[in-house]
């Protein structure tokens, strides 16, 4: 009987508490690909470590190492490469471009918002910024840009084309905590948490 090969396995350097780390760690969950999680949290040993090793190519997580020992960054394009090829990426163009529009508004309009306010108020060290004044006027933008996802939400279930994308997991990192920890107003986005149950109901997301 030959011998037992090894399957080589990715690697992800993931902060528990981010949702950056949480987009990816929910596609890994879907596509069922295997993966070793290295937890760094903010001050943690295991962060400063992968920093000193080099481990991650932008200085922050997440980071995905591939078999080959190939290092990518960036949460979203590390979604577009574990994504490539399956239903979560549209085959139809216009349906990929609309698809790339929400995860580039994403990360230049909703993440520096809904996340940022959930850092200050969550993360000791963000406290000294966490002024009232900038909080409330990151609450007013906040609602502004949950109102945008609430229009589209509203008329139908999935943010490009009719069925769930990449643009769904993407703005569901930092969505899915945006009142519990940013303290935004979710009962005034009722598409919305309606769109957080349906991607919260898909397979092994809710253990990501």
């Amino acid at each position: 009987m030959a011998p037992h090969k090894h399957e080589a396995m990715m690697q992800l350097y993931s902060m528990p508490s981010s949702g950056n780390s949480l987009k990816v760690r929910i596609l890994l969950a879907l596509t069922g690909k295997p993966v070793r999680i290295v937890d760094c949290e903010y001050g943690s040993a295991a962060l400063a470590q992968a920093k000193a090793d080099g481990a991650l190519p932008y200085g922050k997580v997440p980071a995905l190492v591939l078999d080959d020992g190939t290092t990518l960054g960036e949460s979203n394009a590390i979604l577009w490469f574990l994504a490539e090829g399956t239903d979560l990426v549209p085959s139809d163009a216009a349906t990929r471009a609309r698809m790339l529009g929400w995860m580039f508004w994403e990360q230049y309009n909703h993440e520096p918002i809904i996340a940022v306010r959930q850092a200050l108020v969550s993360y000791p060290h963000r406290a000294a910024d966490a002024t009232p004044e900038r909080l409330a006027d990151l609450l007013d933008c906040g609602h502004a840009l949950l109102q945008v996802m609430e229009d589209r939400l509203a008329a139908q279930d999935w943010l490009a084309g009719d069925r769930v994308s990449l643009a769904d997991l993407c703005l569901y990192g930092y969505t899915c905590t945006a009142g519990s920890r940013g303290g935004f107003d979710m009962e005034r986005f009722p598409a919305v948490c309606r769109w957080l149950d349906r991607i919260a109901a898909l397979p092994g997301v809710l253990n990501a």
